[in-house]
């Protein structure tokens, strides 16, 4: 058996009887988490945070993180990051890295603080709101200026 199909068959195996679909993703969910740790640990600490292992074929190591300049970091370094998996026996024949950017779908927004209004600011609106002759503005101004801190 040649090296690129020895490592197809380590990534690539699948379920023989029917019915075990469910064990079979399973198995492949396990082997997935433990590769990914293994390539986790081979990645620089720094780079690692927001990195993924998406999969190895063939040889080919595929990578994803989250910006593009942690993509070109670890693309400097990305025979040093081979040159670790390889002491591995799951990655024995990676050869080549492919890195790919993946943003975050979405990112947590940061709670928004009212800061209460200042006494002097506070003083400046009704300041305002006396000069004003439109009478809604007026009264929005006055109202406020009724949030000032205490």
């Amino acid at each position: 058996m040649s090296k690129k199909n020895d490592q197809k068959m380590i990534f690539g195996k699948a379920a023989s009887s029917p019915g075990s679909t469910l064990k079979a993703l399973l198995t492949k969910a396990e082997l997935h988490q433990q590769a990914e740790q293994l390539v986790l640990d081979a990645v620089p600490e720094e780079l690692a945070d927001g990195t993924r292992f998406v999969s190895c074929t063939d040889g080919e190591l595929v990578l994803a993180t989250d910006n593009a300049s942690k993509a070109t970091r670890l693309r400097f370094r990305q025979h040093e990051i081979m040159e670790k998996l390889r002491e591995q026996e799951l990655f024995r024949f990676v050869w080549k890295v492919r890195i790919k950017v993946s943003p975050l779908r979405y990112r947590d927004k940061p709670e928004v603080k009212m800061t209460p209004l200042s006494k002097e600011n506070a003083r400046l609106l009704k300041e305002e709101a006396g000069h004003t002759k439109d009478k809604a503005l007026r009264e929005v101004l006055e109202k406020l200026a009724s949030h000032v801190r205490d």
